[in-house]
């Protein structure tokens, strides 16, 4: 009798594995009581397994970052192909922020816990989501808004990054605000100063 060998996880397939039970662990306990035990148990594979791929578990913190980043950009970036304005580019690619915290709340929540570590290399990275964000915008208005301004269209990103930040926040104490209705609540605010600036 021959016992059939199980199958090998491509080792990419396995290490999207790892990222997304780490990032529930992580959204759920936070990064300092979570365990890497707990999250080697969970994905199914040997705690040295974890630290072969990641290094560490700061390593493996960050490549839940990164993972999300990637997923956040592709999703506003998608969401405003095809505007016909500047106001409906806005409201798409807002929209697509609020939906993906929504959808991805492990994900927001574990860049919520890691926001006040200063200093550390998953503050370094959250603050590169957010230059991610603002670089977009930035080059959005570009197109849309006096292109010789660009102090005024980075200062512009950098407001509109930070209060959608700070709205996404206050949306978590009223979980009846939908993304919709957070779109337009910011909407209301942002588009009547930015619509001066548009050609």
């Amino acid at each position: 009798m021959t016992t059939a060998k199980r199958k090998r996880m491509p080792r990419a397939e396995r290490e999207r594995q790892m990222i997304e039970i780490a990032e529930q662990v992580f959204g759920e306990r936070g990064y300092a009581m979570a365990s890497m035990d707990e999250i080697a148990e969970l994905v199914g594979v040997s705690k040295p397994m974890l630290y072969e791929y990641f290094n560490s578990k700061e390593g493996l913190l960050l490549a839940c970052i990164r993972q999300s980043r990637a997923a956040l950009q592709e999703a506003t970036e998608q969401s405003i192909v095809g505007a016909d304005s500047a106001q409906e580019a806005l409201r798409r690619g807002l929209l697509a922020f609020f939906v993906f915290i929504r959808e991805r709340r492990q994900a927001w929540s574990l860049l919520r816990h890691e926001m006040a570590l200063i200093g550390t290399p998953a503050a370094d990275e959250i603050e590169e989501t957010r230059r991610q964000q603002t670089d977009l915008i930035t080059a959005l208005m570009s197109g849309y808004f006096d292109s010789e301004d660009t102090l005024r269209a980075e200062a512009s990103a950098e407001f509109v990054v930070g209060a959608c930040e700070r709205l996404a926040i206050w949306c978590e104490r009223f979980p009846e605000v939908t993304p919709e209705k957070a779109t337009e609540y910011a909407m209301d605010l942002l588009w009547a100063g930015l619509s001066q600036r548009a050609i």
